[in-house]
């Protein structure tokens, strides 16, 4: 199998250049990665070590491609996009090489071809329709009992925090195109990463890790508030997010948590000292960067291994968080909240937390939304909360339930 890389002219909107509705993305102000086609698929057992697994499996077949790159930077030559599942040991995870790349980034853009590249027909982009969604209220209420539950777990002194998080059905008169999500999506978030990847589609504020050769970035969200209706409402729930005890100890848990992590992988490393607030179409988060050089050999993915699951997506301490959400999500999240990005051969990538996303197939899309909870947290709040991160992919599919 050959992978060619060429420098190509800038082709704009990378999304709009997509042909078919089961295309791949991952794409943040324009710039990034989309593919199409499947050059190889590769699943991902379970298990503790999915991720050497996942490397292992990717560097095998890497090394038996010829690749002729002539662009050199990373997300040339063969790239796989991947999604994992939150639960390490939930089936479902996976990457796949695109037959088609084309990428945009720095004033650059390239095209690779991997293996025999078909032609691909552009298929008209087809807008959701008819949409319903599954009462929620009964949902809702199931919700707010666990949270209850969580709380008095947490009132035992077991566990500082648990993330928990629910989901909601939508059903289309015609099946969902991935492309139709990704535009309205990428419109409205421009900030976000808008990724698609195996039926999984969304766009997540939050990056795991950005690898770039010897370079690791994360940024770290947790404690979130919705927008103002005006400058000076929207200045004041800021202010208040910023002074929130509760919202502050929440982020404190997970940002402590990826800058001690990294800190064992890096050999210096920079951390924002105090969260600074991230605005987004409708809500807001207090955020937390942290960047660092790698001290040995690492890739991407062994990366992602020390960081999955975070605080912002789990709790602390991550064992008995996990099992409590094993406990109280007996449905299981699937690939919400999990790693999902882009990985190439020499270990560079970007892989974002799997949130404001919905799993598609066919007719339907499962919505998925999270809140940490803590000792202080109200059911009452949190559902609420849900309600606004909902709201994201509720845009994209274009239509509210409410």
């Amino acid at each position: 199998m050959i992978a060619r890389t060429v420098e190509i002219p800038d082709p704009g909107d990378l999304i709009a250049r997509i042909p078919i509705p089961s295309g791949l993305a991952w794409v943040r102000h324009g710039e990034g990665l989309v593919g199409w086609g499947e050059a190889a698929r590769v699943p991902v057992p379970p298990g503790a070590d999915r991720f050497g697994e996942a490397q292992e499996r990717l560097t095998d077949l890497f090394g038996r491609m010829e690749v002729e790159d002539g662009v050199g930077e990373p997300g040339s030559g063969p790239v796989a996009f991947c999604a994992f599942t939150f639960d390490l040991e939930a089936v479902g995870s996976i990457m796949i090489v695109p037959s088609t790349i084309l990428a945009r980034r720095s004033g650059r853009a390239w095209l690779t071809t991997v293996g025999v590249r078909p032609p691909t027909p552009a298929m008209p982009v087809r807008s959701p329709a008819g949409v319903t969604y599954e009462d929620d209220y009964a949902g809702a209420v199931d919700w707010m009992r666990c949270v209850e539950k969580a709380l008095a777990v947490l009132g035992g002194g077991r566990l500082g925090k648990v993330v928990l998080a629910r989901s909601l059905s939508a059903f289309a008169a015609e099946p969902f195109d991935a492309r139709a999500l990704l535009r309205r999506l990428a419109g409205r978030f421009p900030g976000c990463y808008a990724f698609a990847c195996d039926g999984l589609v969304g766009a997540t504020p939050e990056l795991l890790v950005r690898r770039t050769r010897d370079h690791v970035e994360s940024l770290v969200l947790a404690g979130t508030t919705r927008r103002g209706r005006d400058q000076e409402e929207d200045a004041a729930l800021a202010a208040a997010l910023v002074s929130s005890a509760k919202d502050r100890a929440e982020h404190a848990h997970a940002a402590d948590s990826v800058r001690n992590t990294l800190q064992k992988l890096c050999a210096d490393l920079h951390a924002d000292a105090d969260p600074h607030v991230l605005p987004l179409a409708n809500v807001q988060h207090l955020a937390t960067a942290i960047s660092g050089r790698l001290s040995a050999r690492r890739g991407i993915l062994d990366v992602a291994a020390a960081l999955h699951p975070t605080p912002a997506v789990c709790g602390t301490p991550p064992g008995p968080a996990m099992e409590l959400i094993r406990e109280l999500e007996p449905a299981g999240r699937n690939r919400y909240a999990g790693p999902v990005g882009w990985l190439d051969a020499a270990g560079n990538g970007e892989l974002g937390i799997a949130l404001r996303c919905a799993e598609v197939s066919g007719h339907q899309a499962r919505l998925y939304a999270g809140c940490g909870i803590v000792a202080e947290s109200d059911p009452a709040a949190e559902l609420a909360e849900t309600r606004l991160k909902f709201e994201a992919m509720q845009y994209a599919i274009g239509a509210d339930p409410r």
